[in-house]
């Protein structure tokens, strides 16, 4: 029976959006991410108050969910999704292990349309063209739908207006009138997520920030870059490479994802094991609040031990704070040596082992670890074209890509070589090749960066983004396939070296059954965050 604490804690998070805070709900989210479409801040005085109150009344995660029906949306109800950080404790689960474990995870609740939000009028869309410009002011529906869509096509609101600012005073001026007005706002960048949170709930007014793209400033010397948040995160790639340096950042979705988006959800990407995150790199940004207030906080120092460091709480903070304009960013010379390895291992097992020695013989010049299971591989060749496999003879249980960057080539190609020959010999390697130049290495790529692709053209799929001790990561994976049977295909992959799944159910088409088992099955499991980067 749910514990009364619970339904007490779900009755007021329900309260809160029937009685008009004037602060919209927050998109849904299938993955348990935070999915904020709104700048929010009453918000997460609720927030605490469900983490709390269930940490002193005991009330688990599986209690709340079963108060609460999951479903999708339906004429004008929609999803909205709280989060709830359980109290971090000392716990032994099935894995057989103890771990300091916080479970993140999201609870649906069927909510309206709040009517305390003002509708679009006529006289708003000329107040914005007056600002912006009549082209900037977008309204044809045509044009709409891709800022109504997420990338997966799962989620689609109804907005009838795209703001397409090209300074950050002409953000301050929407938000403050959006604010007199009470306009709810969805902040949008290359709008790449997975989880829909880019994407309006309602009718929400739509702040594009792709008209916002100039680099800055470069400093050659200390390798700062300082640009507008509409950056394409590969333009800002291609513009390193020819200074002579590189993003620290490396995404899939990098040819379509811009730097505001990056840094508003904490990218971690694909070199965070030898780069770090954002919270690193990310020197100084420029927001503005809902109110219209810019915050400029665009420090370009390596060291500022002077007061606040604030930027730290708008990476990550998914618009709920304010919308980044500019980002200042440390990017590190590029190196000369670059090598490639793609892999096989017969089993979880030989991977960590794999991992293990990697970062005992390759050291300071490992720059990404990643894995694959057979079901990863075998969507990628069936449904990606271009992809092609490079250990051809047989499937194997498990893949492994290795990166090296370094400064000295014959060095560092002795070392990988060195080290991959011992893993063979130690059977920690059942197979594998060495990418012979960039094609090659761009081919190996291709097959991690295009699994996300890949699945989207398998069918339906749920997509989960966990942080788990590197040592029973995979045991959730085999543990949902276990579960799921014959009902889905439960594909693993993700940055082994961060510790960070993704966990992915494939199905022909959209099941609420299966969505509702999933979400059972997942929180049975310790798991330490939801992240959002694929």
């Amino acid at each position: 029976m749910v514990n009364r604490n619970c339904r007490a804690t779900l009755r007021l998070l329900t309260l809160i959006n029937r009685q008009g805070h004037p602060h919209p709900p927050l998109s849904s989210s299938p993955s348990g991410h935070i999915s904020h479409s709104y700048l929010i801040l009453p918000f997460s005085i609720a927030f605490v108050f469900l983490t709390v109150l269930c940490f002193y009344s005991g009330t688990g995660i599986d209690a709340c969910w079963k108060q609460l029906q999951r479903n999708n949306v339906h004429g004008e109800h929609k999803i909205v999704s709280f989060f709830s950080p359980l109290a971090s404790s000392l716990k032994t689960r099935q894995w057989g292990v103890k771990i300091q474990s916080r479970c993140y995870g999201s609870a649906s609740v069927l909510v309206q349309r709040n009517p305390k939000f003002s509708k679009l009028n006529d006289e708003d869309v000329r107040y914005f063209e007056g600002i912006l410009g009549a082209k900037n002011v977008i309204q044809d529906d045509e044009k709409l739908i891709t800022a109504n869509t997420d990338w997966m096509r799962k989620y689609k609101g109804s907005s009838k207006l795209l703001l397409q600012p090209r300074t950050t005073d002409q953000v301050s001026e929407i938000l403050k009138y959006c604010n007199f007005r009470c306009l709810a706002v969805v902040p949008q960048g290359g709008n790449t997520g997975l989880v829909g949170g880019s994407v309006p709930v309602f009718d929400e007014v739509v702040v594009s920030l792709s008209a916002m793209s100039k680099i800055i400033s470069f400093d050659k010397v200390s390798g700062i870059l300082v640009c507008e948040a509409g950056c394409i995160l590969e333009n800002i790639i291609s513009f390193l490479d020819s200074e002579g340096f590189i993003m620290p950042l490396d995404l899939g979705a990098k040819g379509s994802c811009q730097i505001g988006g990056n840094v508003s959800t904490n990218a971690g990407g694909l070199r965070l094991l030898r780069y770090g995150s954002l919270h690193g790199n990310v020197l100084g940004i420029e927001a503005v609040l809902a109110d219209g207030t810019v915050l400029d906080m665009l420090k370009t120092l390596r060291k500022d031990n002077t007061g606040y460091d604030l930027k730290h709480l708008f990476i990550g903070s998914e618009g709920s704070l304010g919308i980044v304009t500019k980002v200042s960013i440390l990017t590190p010379p590029k190196l000369s040596s670059v090598n490639v390895a793609f892999l096989a291992c017969k089993d979880y097992s030989s991977c960590q082992k794999l991992l293990q020695e990697a970062r005992r013989k390759l050291g300071e010049i490992l720059s990404a670890f990643e894995f694959l299971d057979s079901n990863a591989m075998n969507l990628v060749l069936n449904h990606l074209e271009g992809a092609r496999n490079p250990l051809p003879t047989s499937l194997h249980n498990f893949y492994v890509l290795i990166e090296t960057t370094g400064s000295d080539e014959s060095s560092d190609k002795q070392k990988l070589e060195a080290f991959l020959l011992g893993s063979m010999e130690n059977e920690l390697i059942s197979d594998g090749a060495l990418a012979q130049d960039i094609n090659q290495a761009s081919s190996f790529w291709l097959l991690r960066e295009g699994i996300p692709e890949a699945l989207m053209r398998a069918g339906a799929v749920y997509k989960y983004d966990l942080s788990i001790p590197v040592e029973k990561m995979y045991n959730l994976v085999e543990e949902m396939r276990s579960r799921l049977g014959n009902d889905a295909n439960v594909v693993g992959y993700g940055h082994l070296g961060d510790g960070n799944l993704h966990l992915n159910v494939s199905t022909p088409q959209y099941d609420d059954k299966v969505a509702r088992s999933n979400t059972n099955e997942l929180f049975g499991y310790e798991v330490l965050v939801f992240n959002l980067d694929e």
